[in-house]
């Protein structure tokens, strides 16, 4: 059985009390303890949050039809959500034309080609050398090098000057992160269920303003931020003000997760928002808080 959100700071037992009559506090979810489903290593990825994801989407009065998911990434959330069966469909919008070639590469034809060009590439210094500094000829070579580069660079960063895992887990090097059968069998699980996966390359915030008026499909929305002046991703910068405009203006329900930041925490109080912070560990294993933002956080445990 899950344990209800971690409350901090001034009103957080009071907060406790409504959600669930308690206070009693939660552990940082074990990530291991949650299927992995995705092929990337995200910066900001969201497998910690999955447990609160589905108390969210199961909260709901009616069984969602479509999830959208503005700024996709690594998709964690779509992925759990149609294979978990808490939506009928996903939708993911993703920007970045990278990680764009890989989601294309999956779910419209290629993916039997990536899965096993995982499995055939022998890992080296120098054969990953050739991969990264060549000219992609095609898309799915595209997919194919931003894997690669995904899996080998520090952290999982692929935005510019990114540095490349050194020493890596156990003195692995390279190869820490790069397990070519599991992303083989994640690739070609994906595949299973492709016809209930949409990916779009695009804008979030205009997706969600083109389908604000749906009131059949929910929206998880996970912006990218600048976390201690280091570029996480490729288009970090989104105009944060617009987009919680664009969150008040949608007819479906949504859940934003942002960085613990008072600017964000003013923008959501300014909207009428709820905000509630939830423990996590970061990648480098120091406990942190970020919020969940919604209209109503008063979810049913289970």
């Amino acid at each position: 059985m899950e344990t209800p959100y971690n409350q901090s700071g001034a009103g957080s037992v009071k907060e406790q009390q409504c959600l669930y009559g308690k206070t009693t506090e939660i552990a940082i979810v074990n990530v291991a303890s949650v299927p992995m489903r995705s092929p990337f290593r995200y910066p900001g990825g969201k497998t910690w949050l999955v447990p609160r994801v589905r108390q969210w989407l199961r909260s709901q009065p009616e069984h969602p039809c479509e999830l959208i998911e503005p700024f996709a990434g690594g998709g964690i959330v779509s992925l759990t959500a149609v294979f978990e069966k808490l939506v009928d469909r996903a939708t993911m919008v993703e920007l970045d034309f990278d990680v764009a070639s890989v989601w294309h590469t999956i779910l419209n034809g290629r993916a039997q080609w990536l899965a096993q060009q995982m499995v055939n590439f022998k890992l080296s210094h120098e054969a990953v050398t050739a991969v990264l500094s060549g000219t992609p000829r095609a898309l799915h070579e595209r997919a194919f090098a931003t894997m690669l580069r995904n899996r080998i660079s520090r952290g999982g960063i692929m935005a510019p000057g990114a540095g490349v895992v050194k020493k890596g887990e156990n003195g692995r090097g390279l190869a820490s992160r790069w397990y070519p059968k599991t992303l083989r069998r994640r690739i070609l699980d994906i595949v299973a269920l492709k016809e209930r996966i949409r990916f779009i390359q695009g804008d979030g915030i205009g997706f969600m303003k083109a389908n604000a008026d749906r009131r059949d499909a929910v929206f998880f929305i996970d912006p990218p931020y600048v976390v201690a002046g280091r570029r996480l991703y490729t288009h970090s910068e989104i105009d944060h003000a617009e987009l919680f405009r664009t969150a008040e203006a949608l007819a479906g329900d949504f859940l934003i997760t942002y960085d613990n930041a008072p600017e964000i925490r003013q923008l959501a109080e300014r909207h009428g928002f709820a905000i509630r912070e939830v423990p996590m560990k970061s990648t480098h294993h120091e406990r942190k808080t970020e919020l969940l933002i919604s209209r109503n956080l008063d979810w049913p445990r289970g």
